[in-house]
Parts: C-alpha cells; sequence; structure tokens
C-alpha cells in the first residue's frame, strides 16, 4: 500500500516508488533512477526524510547509473568498472561525499533488485563524491574498502597529537580532538567514561573550534578497559553527523573513531577495530592498499525493510 505524504506536488519525488534500508540503525531511503531522470531538489529530499511527515531517514539514496550524472561521468574515466553510482543526500537535504553505511545498504539494494551480483567473491565498484568504494560480501553482511584515510589539520595533529577543540552540551569543559578525513570530514573526541557518553547532549551539534568551512561529523569515543581483547580494539562511540544530528551508526565515523583512538594508543594498537555504537556493532581493519597507502575496510550487516510509493498528491515540502 502506498505510504502517504506531504509533498510538493511539483516534487520530483512525487508518485517514485522507494525502499527503506538501514545499517545497523543508520536510515535511508532508497530510490531505483537508473536514467537519471530525477531532479532531485533539496526541499522534496528533506521532506521525505522528516520523521514526522515524511518516511523518515537519515539520508536519501538515488541508485543512478555513473554514465548519468556528471560527478560519476568523470570517475568512469579511471573506473570503468563503477557503473553505479551512489547518490547520497543527507536528511536536511544537502547532498554529500559518501556514507560507510550507505554504501553496504546501497550495494545490498541493487543486489535484490537484480543489478550486481557478489557471488563466489565477486566485487561491487560503487562510484561516490567521495571517490569509488569497492564492496565484498562478508561474514558479517558487507565489507567496504573505504580508502585511506588522512589527518585534516597533519602538522598540528603530529605536533600536539589534536588539532581541535569541541563543546559538548550536557559536559562541562570543552574537549581536545582529532581532524580526520574519510572523504568526508570528521572530529573525534575521547571520553573517560561511559557515563559521560551517555551525559552528552548530541540532539544539537556540538561547537567545535576551529570550526571546518565544510562542517563536520562529531564522534564521541571511549575506549574499553582493556582497549584490547584478543588482538582487537574494542571502543563505544555516539556521533553528531553533518546535516542530520544525532544518527544510531555512522560508517565513516566509525573508521575516524579507530583512526584515532589507534593514533593515541600508539605503534602497538592493532589493526583490526570492533566499534560499538547504538544501533549495533561494525568492524573496522586498517590494510595498506595496491597505492601504497594506509586504507580502512568497513564492515557491518545491510537491511532493506520495506517498499513503497511516494504519493504524488501533496507532500509539503520543509523549509530549512
Amino acid at each position: 500500500m502506498p505510504v502517504r505524504t506531504q509533498q510538493n506536488s511539483t516534487s520530483p519525488l512525487a508518485g517514485v516508488p522507494f525502499t527503506k534500508g538501514h545499517g545497523t540503525g543508520n536510515d535511508f531511503v532508497l530510490i531505483l533512477d537508473p536514467e537519471g531522470r530525477l531532479d532531485l531538489d533539496s526541499r522534496s529530499v528533506a521532506a521525505v526524510c522528516d520523521r514526522h511527515r515524511g518516511i523518515g531517514a537519515d539520508g536519501l539514496i538515488r541508485a543512478v547509473r555513473s554514465e548519468r550524472i556528471p560527478e560519476g561521468r568523470a570517475l568512469l574515466q579511471s573506473a570503468p568498472d563503477a557503473v553505479w553510482f551512489m547518490d547520497y543526500w543527507n536528511g536536511d537535504g544537502t547532498t554529500s561525499e559518501m556514507c560507510g553505511n550507505g554504501v553496504r545498504v546501497f550495494v545490498h539494494f541493487l543486489a535484490v533488485k537484480g543489478f550486481v551480483s557478489l557471488d563466489g567473491g565477486a566485487t561491487v565498484s560503487v562510484a561516490t563524491r567521495g571517490g569509488v568504494k569497492v564492496v565484498a560480501a562478508s561474514a558479517d553482511g558487507y565489507s567496504v574498502d573505504m580508502g585511506p584515510w588522512e589527518f585534516i589539520h597533519p602538522d598540528t595533529a603530529v605536533a600536539r597529537g589534536t588539532d581541535s577543540l569541541v563543546e559538548i552540551q550536557g559536559l562541562e569543559v570543552a574537549r581536545p580532538a582529532l581532524s580526520v578525513s574519510m572523504g568526508n570530514p570528521h572530529t573525534v573526541v575521547a571520553l573517560a567514561s561511559l557515563g559521560e557518553l551517555t551525559a552528552a547532549a548530541l540532539h544539537t551539534a556540538p561547537a567545535v573550534e576551529p570550526f571546518p568551512p565544510q562542517g563536520t561529523n562529531v564522534e564521541l569515543v571511549v575506549p574499553n578497559d582493556p582497549l584490547v581483547e584478543d588482538g582487537v580494539g574494542v571502543v563505544t562511540m555516539r556521533v553528531h553527523e553533518r546535516g542530520v544530528g544525532e544518527t544510531q551508526s555512522c560508517g565513516t565515523g566509525a573508521c575516524a573513531a579507530a583512526v584515532a583512538i589507534r593514533y593515541w594508543a600508539g605503534d602497538s594498537a592493532p589493526s583490526r577495530w570492533a566499534v560499538g555504537v547504538p544501533g549495533g556493532v561494525v568492524g573496522v581493519v586498517f590494510h595498506v592498499g595496491v597505492d601504497g597507502l594506509e586504507h580502512v575496510e568497513l564492515s557491518g550487516p545491510a537491511e532493506l525493510v520495506a517498499e513503497g510509493v511516494l504519493f504524488p498528491a501533496s507532500l509539503q515540502a520543509l523549509s530549512s
């Protein structure tokens, strides 16, 4: 049965079939648009993602063939096997470079629809605004080579171990943080206890100084005690996502959290990590890529939970 929403009758999403999916609670509305016929706009995306007057989601993902979108055509020149582009939009209607949980759900969506196959150890290359990501089946669902990580402020990070200060509602003093890029920006704060993690109020965005021009995702992370169990580093995390708010999980954020805690832990830190988020657990593994750089691999589940059609009659687009 179609899901009744409130949408402007001129919305490009009016009458469009959708699928709802999630990866460890990070949820998405998925739209199939192989030929790139939909001209999405931020107000329509925000309306669909609204949890009270729309379907409700942390973001919207459009599946479009790379040749049908300028960003995808540019990537095809160096990665001709990346035939599908993950057009990712945050819940507030802004576009984003990439989403680690989202790319797993995206590939699962394409597999269920019969557009890709991961049988026999096959991989799928996905074009994103954050570059091409290679996805494979794994014991816990899907694994994604997220590419190399890097410090956003490398000189300051290496010299001081931190590069910014973060004020978090619910915590009394500003906390030092480390800025990490996973193709999108992250600011990672280590907290002393699960009590502090619970006390943090993430319904409002933490204040980051200096504030990145394009904004940032903020991860609050508590290392386990002991940090390493059976050769695996263990941490617990909450996240405020840029353009969304607090989410149940953030794949790129889990990678950034592992990067920062591993760096702070020193040379003896392991290469395998289990990152606990409110929606479950994701795995992070560090390895050297064919480019000689240290890459981060993210793994975890992906689920599709519902299908429907966005009603053509009149979903009032939300103002930002």
